[in-house]
């Protein structure tokens, strides 16, 4: 397993996340927000200079500051596709 940022994703590029380590508040708040061990989580767009980043677990978009985004701990999933077949 192959542990990655989610800063470091690029567009369209998924993990699944292995844990949280936060503050109590941000760690409620992002598990509030389906943040969970085991799910999913895809990266939709990274803002340039450092700025936020738009993200979807499950069914849910979030748009996390980069320095929140750095307390989710992700594991890469192998064998991904990159580009939709046409």
């Amino acid at each position: 397993m192959l542990k990655i940022e989610l800063t470091t994703m690029n567009k369209n590029e998924s993990a699944l996340i292995a844990g949280i380590e936060a503050e109590a508040s941000l760690e409620q708040r992002l598990f509030a927000l389906g943040f969970r061990p085991g799910r999913k989580i895809t990266m939709l767009r990274s803002s340039p200079f450092n700025g936020p980043i738009h993200v979807r677990v499950g069914t849910t978009e979030v748009i996390l500051r980069r320095r929140d985004a750095k307390s989710i701990q992700l594991i890469e999933i192998s064998n991904q596709i990159s580009e939709v077949p046409k």
